[in-house]
């Protein structure tokens, strides 16, 4: 049997958290005649990828625009195997591939999870941009602690370290800043994100993969990347395929009230525990 195949391999990247991409490596071998694609997931969290592909004469043992989640620390993971319709033709192939952090099909549990105030215990500080904020917030459940310049910051919520980034040391009042946060971003167990933002130079204290507790020091705060002044942005998130983020609403322990409750801006709360 005699047949030649033609194939031009296309990987476009959907970036994502300012610019950041994951690492992870695609690659192929031939296997009995057929092309194998896979992939390397060198992230401590799982990575969805959509597949698209086209062609002349060819057949792909995944559908066309199917996603599927890479697990964390994977190698050689098959993605499709490509081979042609008809096996006395050639065949054209052409594919690809756009991918984000984490399961795009987490969602948050059925309970509501309690969240720690982010700040040193016995300290007071107040929410100076809140959910849908006007500055940076429109459209997201994010929230904007008042902590000045080298407050410690603490863990909100158990989990474990995917991305953090310390180098920056600049700020402006526009988006185009944004590539310069310093943050940490940590996986939870119902495959939310945690998001730390706007951290001072060289100020984290975990490195990805860690496996933080909640209350743990994780970094101190600054006034880095898109920001008008010291402070810490936090949010909760999952993402989409195509790069947006689904934002969750999240409820803290907080001193005087005996049931978590949501923070609202410019009020003011203390963390006693």
């Amino acid at each position: 049997m005699n047949y030649k195949v033609f194939y031009l391999l296309l990987f476009l990247p959907l970036l994502i958290f300012s610019q950041e991409s994951p690492d992870i490596k695609f690659d192929k071998y031939l296997e009995n005649k057929t092309n194998v694609i896979t992939v390397d997931n060198n992230e401590f969290c799982p990575v969805s990828i959509e597949y698209e592909y086209s062609g002349e004469n060819v057949k792909s043992s995944l559908a066309n625009k199917s996603i599927i989640v890479i697990p964390a620390n994977t190698k050689k993971f098959i993605i499709s195997k490509i081979d042609a319709q008809d096996q006395f033709k050639s065949y054209k192939f052409n594919y690809n591939v756009y991918y984000v952090f984490g399961d795009v099909n987490s969602k948050p549990a059925d309970t509501e999870e309690v969240y720690w105030l982010p700040y040193p215990t016995n300290t007071s500080q107040t929410i100076y941009q809140g959910y849908n904020g006007a500055f940076s917030h429109q459209n997201a459940y994010s929230l904007d602690f008042s902590h000045k310049l080298g407050t410690q910051v603490f863990a909100a919520r158990s989990g474990k370290v995917v991305i953090t980034k310390s180098d920056s040391n600049q700020s402006c009042l526009t988006k185009d800043c944004a590539k310069f946060n310093n943050k940490i971003i940590i996986l939870h167990d119902d495959g939310t994100f945690g998001e730390y933002v706007h951290l001072k130079k060289d100020g984290i204290t975990v490195k990805k993969g860690d496996d933080v507790k909640q209350g743990e020091l994780i970094g101190y705060s600054g006034n880095t990347g898109w920001s008008k002044g010291p402070h810490l942005h936090f949010s909760v998130f999952t993402n989409k395929i195509d790069g947006e983020r689904t934002y969750y609403k999240t409820k803290f322990r907080v001193k005087g009230s005996p049931n978590p409750i949501y923070l609202q801006e410019k009020k003011n709360y203390t963390r006693n525990y």
